[in-house]
């Protein structure tokens, strides 16, 4: 009886392996996938929050803006600063926060450094992918 099974079970699995499967599909979705792959890697960033410590406009503006962003680098040099122009303005702004609640829990750890500083909506850096890693105790 055991050999019956056994014989019936290869028949089973040699009958399995020899079906194909034929997938056809419209290449313009194949275009599609590559269109929106390719952009997506052009694409440096995500819908975020960053903190503004300095927006002026005027002579000076540029060179305070550079000294602002120099400071802030040196208080806290794990943060990314940013100096941008946005006419008629120069801004500084820091961070890559994904959501308000951390822009704002940030933002009260440098207010008394920097104040009259605020959240901004910003496209921020795209978040580092973190892999975990798995220990053994």
């Amino acid at each position: 009886m055991k050999l019956v099974l056994i014989f019936l079970f290869l028949i089973k699995i040699s009958f399995l392996s020899a079906q194909n499967v034929t997938v056809t599909s419209d290449p313009a979705i194949e275009q599609l996938a590559i269109t929106h792959t390719s952009y997506n890697k052009q694409i440096k960033g995500v819908d975020g929050y960053r903190v503004q410590i300095y927006f002026n406009s005027g002579n000076e503006a540029r060179k305070s803006g550079e000294n602002i962003k120099n400071s802030f680098s040196n208080k806290y040099p794990s943060i990314d600063a940013y100096l941008s122009f946005d006419q008629p303005y120069f801004k500084v702004r820091v961070g890559n926060y994904r959501t308000r609640i951390e822009a704002d829990c940030f933002l009260k750890q440098i207010e008394k450094d920097f104040p009259g500083s605020f959240v901004v909506k910003d496209f921020i850096e795209a978040p580092k992918r973190i892999i975990p890693v798995e220990t053994t105790e």
